[in-house]
């Protein structure tokens, strides 16, 4: 594997320009663990993902919660971290298994289903739907053009889908204004800093911000988790036997997927790590797949082990900028599993899966399955 080589020989890879600009690629756990604590000295408000050198900035770089430094990124939080607590996400819970509940019956009725598209899709995007105030009657409309934004068809099908994502969430903000709700494009609506409300376009930004990653990285995890089950089906009767196992079951889930392939910081000043020399300006790469596979940190760390403790992964990042989901995305993983389980059900393969051709995020794009009657 090309990332253990790295690791071994090269942990500080310096990856010459090509269509991307030059960038440092990180791949050794502690090295990674500490960009990501150190937020002065590597700066999200530039970009978290590579872009190709033609596309120029990220457009949210400065304005949403994922792209802005201390102390805007804490006072960004700080407006809707409330709303991911342990407490907030147990006061929805109910919703969430019935949510769970009913996309798995409708799974069961059919012959064959996507794992992917038609089941771990649902849960986390009808979820965040609900959270950001949108009318349940819009929540399949969003479905529909979140699959056309973020997948496989055409640069041009791509872009007009998410135009209309953010004009769906344009509409959204101003009822809010005029008739604000408890939701979280209310708080963002209504939301002050240092005295002053966010600009429509922050609002805007914010919202995609929220609605992607409440979305899409608890989709792929879970079903690169399911994948993960079935190519280890022991691992799976484990569960089966042990439900108790299922917290420790998620975090390796969310290990052995490490969903973010990288996130990228900017270097705010001259660095070294490693013996190599980091400039200001520079590009650094954090390599989460490598990070959550270091052999200095995880035992055999190539085996997917549901009971495995300690695990101190980075998937769900550290410091300033670890994921406000994280507790909401482990609940909607438990639950779909539990579910699946509690129905007495097996998860067979009808097909080959499909990876997802992408280097921002690593999982299966189509994970064709059968759910039948435990055996």
């Amino acid at each position: 594997m090309q990332w253990r080589w790295l690791r071994e020989n090269d942990p500080v890879h310096l990856h010459e320009a090509t269509d991307y600009p030059a960038f440092w690629a990180l791949t050794k756990y502690d090295d990674v663990k500490a960009v990501f604590r150190d937020a002065e000295t590597f700066s999200s408000a530039r970009g978290i993902l590579l872009r190709p050198s033609g596309h120029g900035a990220d457009p949210g770089g400065g304005r949403t919660l994922a792209l802005t430094d201390p102390p805007r990124h804490r006072q960004l939080r700080g407006l809707v971290d409330e709303w991911f607590t342990v407490r907030s996400v147990r006061a929805i819970e109910a919703k969430m298994r019935e949510v769970a509940g009913s996309v798995i019956d409708l799974a069961v009725e059919r012959e064959q289903c996507d794992f992917v598209e038609d089941i771990a899709a649902r849960i986390p995007l009808y979820m965040i739907c609900s959270m950001m105030g949108v009318p349940q009657a819009d929540w399949e409309k969003l479905f529909r053009l979140s699959r056309e934004a973020f997948g496989a068809g055409d640069a041009m099908t791509r872009r007009f889908a998410h135009m209309d994502i953010m004009g769906h969430f344009q509409n959204l903000a101003a009822e809010k204004a005029a008739n604000p709700g408890d939701d979280l494009v209310s708080v963002l609506v209504a939301g002050r800093i240092d005295g002053e409300r966010l600009s429509q376009e922050e609002i805007l930004l914010n919202c995609d911000n929220l609605f992607v990653g409440g979305a899409e990285n608890t989709r792929i995890a879970a079903s690169g988790g399911m994948l993960a089950f079935m190519e280890h089906p022991q691992q799976w009767r484990l569960l089966v036997d042990d439900p108790g196992l299922l917290p420790t079951a998620v975090d390796e889930v969310l290990r052995w997927t490490s969903t973010p392939t990288h996130i990228m910081r900017t270097a705010t000043r001259p660095v070294e790590i490693r013996g190599r020399q980091i400039a200001a300006g520079d590009l650094v790469t954090l390599w989460l797949p490598s990070a959550n596979r270091d052999e200095d940190v995880f035992d055999d760390p190539d085996r997917f082990d549901v009971r495995r403790q300690p695990n101190r992964h980075l998937a769900l990042g550290f410091g300033e900028h670890f994921c406000v989901g994280s507790v909401l995305a482990r609940v909607e993983i438990r639950f779909l599993y539990q579910e699946i389980i509690e129905r007495k059900l097996d998860v067979e393969a009808a097909g080959e899966p499909v990876p997802l051709d992408s280097i921002v995020v690593n999982g299966p794009k189509s994970l064709p399955v059968r759910l039948v009657p435990r055996r």
